[in-house]
């Protein structure tokens, strides 16, 4: 009996420690690693290295889900050599979803490789509807990062489908901003013919917000009292609680007094019929005679009896001064009687302009994009007038700059418009002023001043904007055709500086000689060939000795022969920068080299938009792309006509009086200009908008010849 109860004892002692051998048995049992979910239409929440080990130890379905999530993360980290080695490296065989999520990665990368076209067709083949929120995120930033260089509708649309997906106020705001960023961008002729559906309300509403701006920016009270009522015709639309940052800025910013303006010219020496120019433009828009007769102002030129460059004070009628007068200042007033502004006096050794009678005026030419206008007057925007404001016009030939400055201060100006030349700007930029300057050329090593903005008729500026046109084009292994004197080398470096500040490589330029020279090239059957030098960039810009206002230069052409050297690849587009008369000679000889099927695509600066472009030349240049300023290409018929009348068809002149309206809208809306980086205004030339030191960009309209016709490009 003893003996039974012992042995149930031990046993019962027994059955713990079995159990415990047991448990730690299966605790030293090898165990396959727990691959943890994949979400492949989820957000990214690992590095590429996570998703690339998780691949690597996956054999099941589930690797190559992690094999794209590895790509979305290289992408998203600017692994991009990477990326695109994983891509090539996937499986033929995907699932639907799999399927999806590829054609979001290949529009991602192609835009990592600025590959905007690529990027578009990669989206096409996206079923928007079986995507994720966070895929579709994902699709439409991918929309607007491809299209961001030149907005259009598209982008627009992309900015408004985001919106709801997202849920941080900040982002919330932030796509508000940008929003109305992209539709200040859009060049109005664009934006004003606009397609959109029946059900697009939000859009609707954008844009109805965008035309509000467009007819009340320069009167405040118009524009708080135009986006209330928005507000309330559109309490649906996201900008209706929470306005984009740039509209709030322009509704409560405070101008900068206009009442006393002094105008610092150049009226005597080789630049005065520059300065006629522009301040007969500077003077049409004060007296809002540009607004009278759908745009029509006086004809007669700069240089007669009847220009009326300035309606000044009775007494006295001056001339232009002299470096002996006190101070070098006329006074303008529109309530007093008309006489003879200075700088419309015939000043020696400066060229002068025919008189135009309405007898015997020969007719304007037809400028170049006249055959298809853009848009009706109304796509200019203005400054309104103000009589009242006075002008105080200096000769900055006759005292140095800084005390021309005191004594405009002196004379109670409150803004300076000018100097133009860039030696006199250099020197306005080292003075110290309390005035606000808007300065009409740029110094070289542009400095930051809060009174100081920069609007200029510059070729480096037209190149800026035609390195923008090409690569929004998708053009990639640009060709340059230059002068071969220093104004082609300073052409040459600005389209290369912003071509690689875009996301471009290296460009190549080939230099060109005199009419003669090419006209020999000709009779010798050489061509040009498509091969050039790389742009040597300086260390530092180097400053020009030479007076260059719209395209214009007294630069003596070198003699250098036109280089010719090995390309970094084969050539797809073309930027010439030519006369009329050159490009007449070079448009033949590379169709003579390339062949008449080229693909080669062909752009041409303003310098060879002049009057007598007739038939036979329009048909030379079919398909040839040319900027100019809006005034010249349609976006104003009535005072594009009037203008060219004015300058006897000169348009190099006619572009100098663009600059002088818009330099009056520009002073009208400085404040603007200083302190809000997305300020917008359609000008006379161009889309005007303010950078980095306070820099104005013009971005320029572009036209096509075509069958003998000239066609805006779209």
């Amino acid at each position: 009996m003893l003996l039974s109860k012992v042995n149930r004892r031990k046993a019962g002692r027994f059955v713990p420690v079995v159990l415990a051998g047991l448990i730690l048995a299966a605790c030293s049992t090898p165990q396959a690693p727990q691959t943890p979910p994949v979400n492949l239409q989820g957000p990214q929440t690992g590095s590429s290295a996570f998703y690339l080990q998780q691949m690597q130890h996956s054999s099941d379905d589930s690797k190559t889900d992690w094999q794209l999530l590895a790509i979305r993360a290289l992408i998203n980290e600017g692994k991009v050599a990477d990326a695109g080695k994983q891509l090539s490296a996937l499986p033929q065989s995907l699932t639907a979803t799999q399927q999806q999520e590829l054609s979001l990665l290949k529009a991602q990368y192609a835009v990592s490789t600025h590959n905007s076209v690529a990027a578009m067709q990669a989206l096409k083949t996206t079923d928007i509807s079986q995507l994720s929120a966070d895929q579709k995120n994902r699709y439409y930033s991918t929309v607007i990062a491809a299209t961001g260089s030149q907005p259009t509708l598209e982008t627009v649309r992309a900015y408004i489908a985001r919106q709801p997906l997202l849920t941080n106020g900040a982002e919330q705001q932030k796509n508000i901003d940008a929003t109305w960023q992209a539709l200040r961008t859009i060049p109005q002729q664009q934006s004003s013919n606009f397609m959109i559906n029946a059900n697009e309300n939000v859009l609707q509403g954008w844009l109805d917000l965008l035309g509000v701006y467009e007819r009340s920016n320069s009167d405040q009270d118009a524009l708080k009292a135009g986006v209330k009522d928005w507000q309330t015709r559109y309490p649906d639309n996201p900008a209706a609680a929470h306005l984009p940052v740039g509209l709030l800025q322009s509704m409560n910013m405070t101008p900068a007094s206009t009442n006393t303006i002094a105008l610092l010219l150049p009226l005597t020496g080789p630049a005065a019929v520059f300065s006629q120019a522009i301040e007969q433009g500077f003077e049409d828009a004060r007296n809002g005679v540009l607004a009278q007769n759908n745009g029509a102002v006086n004809t007669a030129p700069v240089g007669s009896a009847n220009a009326p460059i300035s309606a000044m004070s009775p007494a006295p009628t001056t001339t232009a001064p002299t470096n002996g007068s006190s101070n070098g200042a006329t006074e303008t007033n529109a309530a007093s009687g008309a006489a003879v502004s200075p700088s419309a006096t015939s000043l020696p050794g400066t060229p002068t302009q025919a008189p135009v009678s309405t007898a015997n005026a020969a007719p304007a030419a037809t400028p170049p994009a006249t055959a298809t206008p853009v848009t009706s007057g109304a796509g200019i925007q203005a400054a309104p007038a103000n009589n009242q404001a006075q002008i105080k016009v200096y000769d900055t030939n006759s005292q140095p700059v800084a005390q021309l400055l005191q004594q405009a201060q002196s004379d109670g100006a409150t803004l300076v418009v000018g100097p133009l030349l860039k030696e006199n700007v250099q020197s306005v930029a080292t003075a110290q002023t309390p005035l606000n300057i808007l300065a009409l050329n740029e110094p070289d090593g542009l400095q930051n001043h809060p009174n100081m903005c920069y609007f200029a008729l510059s070729p480096e500026d037209e190149a800026r904007d035609a390195a923008n046109h090409m690569w929004a084009q998708n053009k990639r292994m640009p060709l340059l055709l230059v002068p071969s004197n220093n104004y082609g080398n300073r052409v040459a470096v600005a389209f290369t500086q912003q071509w690689q500040k875009l996301g471009g490589g290296q460009v190549d330029e080939q230099t060109f000689g005199s009419v003669a020279d090419l006209k020999a090239r000709i009779n010798s059957n050489s061509g040009i060939s498509m091969t050039g030098t790389p742009v040597t960039l300086p260390s530092a810009s180097t400053s020009s000795s030479a007076v260059s206002v719209a395209g214009m230069t007294f630069d003596a052409p070198q003699t250098a022969p036109a280089s010719s050297g090995t390309a970094s690849g084969p050539i797809d587009s073309v930027y010439i920068v030519a006369s009329q008369s050159e490009l007449a000679l070079l448009k033949p000889m590379i169709t003579m080299s390339t062949g008449s099927r080229s693909t080669i695509a062909l752009y041409a600066s303003s310098r060879s938009a002049q009057s007598g472009a007739g038939p036979d030349f329009r048909l030379e240049m079919d398909g040839l792309q040319f900027s100019d300023i809006p005034l010249l290409s349609g976006a104003n018929p009535a005072l594009m006509q009037q203008a060219v009348a004015k300058f006897n068809n000169d348009y190099s002149l006619a572009r100098l009086y663009a600059m002088g309206v818009d330099a009056w809208t520009l002073a009208n809306h400085f404040s603007q200009l200083r302190q809000s980086s997305s300020y917008q205004i359609n000008g006379n030339t161009g889309i005007l908008s303010a950078s980095q030191n306070c820099v104005i960009n013009r971005t320029l309209s572009w036209n096509q010849y075509s069958h003998g016709e000239i066609v805006p490009v779209h």
